[in-house]
């Protein structure tokens, strides 16, 4: 028997990856849809459950935050804020969100700046019954 070609493989591979990527869409047209169903909105953060006949839906919807290190150090210096530094975030900086909602709206409001927020895409976790 002889082994298929390197050309034949190449082929094969780049079809599994076509049908990959129409998967993919059609998975996230599909979660889409029951965002909207469910009514979660796109700046939704946290869990949501749902059910269906045969179906558990739970959906985590995800905000992306981003912090700017410089921009953050700059606006601490400035407001007196160092000490908080190290609480609120990790250096590379990264927003530690529970340490973030427990501080001082004050606090907050001063370093809100150097963050930048966006909606995540939100994952599924579908189980049939």
């Amino acid at each position: 028997m002889t082994m298929p070609s390197l050309e034949v493989w190449a082929d094969i591979w780049a079809q599994a990856k076509q049908d990959e990527a129409d998967a993919i869409k059609r998975r996230r047209e599909a979660e889409d849809h029951m965002l909207s169903l469910i009514g979660i909105a796109e700046s939704a953060e946290g869990t949501t459950n749902a059910e269906a006949p045969g179906f558990k839906i739970k959906v985590v919807a995800r905000i992306d935050r981003k912090v700017d290190g410089d921009l953050a150090q700059e606006l601490a210096a400035k407001h007196g804020l160092e000490a908080h530094l190290s609480a609120l975030f990790r250096w590379k900086p990264e927003l530690n969100k529970s340490q973030w909602d427990h501080a001082a709206q004050s606090i907050r409001d001063a370093l809100a700046p150097a963050i930048t927020a966006k909606p995540g895409r939100p994952s599924f976790v579908i189980t049939k019954e």
